[in-house]
């Protein structure tokens, strides 16, 4: 049974009547298809006729006479036969030529709502896109969070537990993963949705891109989501391994085309002292942990820059603006931000130390900032100290507590 994602929803809903056209974007596989299907459902209980609904998914090869706006625009028009409000939905749009005219035109001079999905952030960017500048609003899908895939598993009859958390850790949230019990089909269907990305996404018939190259590169990326990233880390990386030279632009060049393919997320440095955002030094999150255990040969949970990647990709569902912080001396994990408000975040494995316990909360001896201050971590005691609180990952996940912003 599907599994209605309330946290999007609440979000689109306010919008499901204006002209604004809604834009749902987000990585391939990560549910957006479905999230189009519930709002149908949606507008269907709400007494809208199924015959004022019109829905197109351009993977289809039904619709594959559909090639341009021209097209595009030839069957909106043969289907709407009055002069009611129709609700259109067009799914993976990035597949129409100049599609940006198409929907300019149906929001000018039909009485329509329009929703539309793409797997790539370059979707509304270009000059076609200034024809849309003011008449769209984004939000992007991200894979199940922890607490929807407890929700999940309720709904099917399944047993959760907290202890779930290291298959989460270990797997990530793709909707479809959570078919497969055994890990040898789980690795198989992670392994070939990242193959479809990049074959679907990145390296297309007309790319200048070495599927090879490619393919090295952004597994090397992607197993080392989280760290300090520097391109010359990766060229050494690679001329060590293949023997091959390879430039810091194409590693750049590389590392773009994940952000746009949404593999990957930037997150720029707040400069604490100056309290600015650095915008050219950024840090790379996955955004599924199973895309990182694919790439490494082993998953250590004690490695934190898992636990990073969750907590980094929970804090964008909450609706967070997130950076990573630095100080004159050193380096917090999250500034995150909402509605101008702000607080600190430092993230471990377990506070199995003291030595580990000083440094986590050691971290913000810099910060006279008065903004709240968290150390998550996978302990159940609770070791808040000096005005600094400590939460345990799993109950922030699951939202049995909720971060303070001032």
């Amino acid at each position: 049974m599907n599994l209605k994602r309330e946290i999007y929803l609440e979000k689109i809903r306010p919008y499901y009547e204006t002209d604004l056209i809604k834009v749902i974007t987000g990585v391939r596989r990560a549910g957006k298809s479905i999230l189009l299907d519930t709002i149908r459902d949606e507008l269907t209980e709400r007494g809208i006729d199924g015959a004022h609904i019109i829905y197109i998914n351009f993977e289809d090869m039904d619709y594959e006479y559909i090639q341009t706006a021209s097209d595009l625009n030839q069957e909106i028009k043969l289907r709407i036969k009055d002069e009611k409000k129709y609700y259109i939905f067009l799914d993976e749009i990035q597949h129409i030529e100049d599609f940006e005219k198409a929907l300019s035109s149906f929001r000018a001079t039909l009485n329509v709502s329009l929703f539309v999905t793409g797997s790539n952030s370059t979707l509304l960017s270009g000059e076609l896109a200034t024809l849309l500048t003011g008449r769209t609003i984004e939000f992007e899908v991200l894979p199940f969070t922890f607490a929807e895939m407890a929700e999940y598993y309720q709904l099917n009859n399944r047993e959760f537990t907290d202890d779930l958390i290291y298959e989460y850790i270990k797997w990530g949230g793709f909707p479809l993963r959570f078919d497969f019990t055994d890990e040898t089909s789980i690795v198989r269907y992670i392994s070939n949705l990242y193959e479809s990305i990049i074959n679907r996404d990145i390296v297309k018939k007309k790319s200048r891109i070495d599927k090879k190259v490619f393919r090295d590169i952004s597994l090397y990326i992607m197993a080392n989501a989280g760290k300090e990233f520097s391109a010359e880390n990766v060229v050494q990386y690679y001329q060590t391994n293949t023997g091959n030279v390879l430039s810091t632009r194409t590693v750049y060049n590389y590392l773009d085309k994940m952000k746009k393919a949404y593999l990957i997320h930037g997150v720029s440095r707040y400069n604490l002292t100056g309290k600015a955002s650095l915008g050219n030094r950024e840090k790379y999150y996955a955004i599924d942990t199973g895309f990182r255990t694919i790439n490494t040969n082993t998953i250590q949970y004690e490695d934190s820059f898992f636990l990073e990647n969750i907590i980094y990709n929970e804090l964008l569902t909450q609706g967070f603006t997130v950076f990573t912080g630095k100080t004159y001396k050193s380096e917090i994990d999250f500034v995150a931000v909402k509605n101008g408000k702000k607080c600190f975040i430092q993230v471990s494995y377990l506070l199995a130390s003291q030595r580990t316990i000083e440094r986590e909360f050691g971290a913000f001896s810099p910060i006279t900032d008065a903004s709240p201050k968290y150390v998550l971590s996978l302990d159940r005691l609770d070791m808040s100290r000096n005005g600094i609180a400590h939460i345990n990952i799993v109950d922030f996940l699951l939202h049995r507590v909720q971060l303070a912003v001032t």
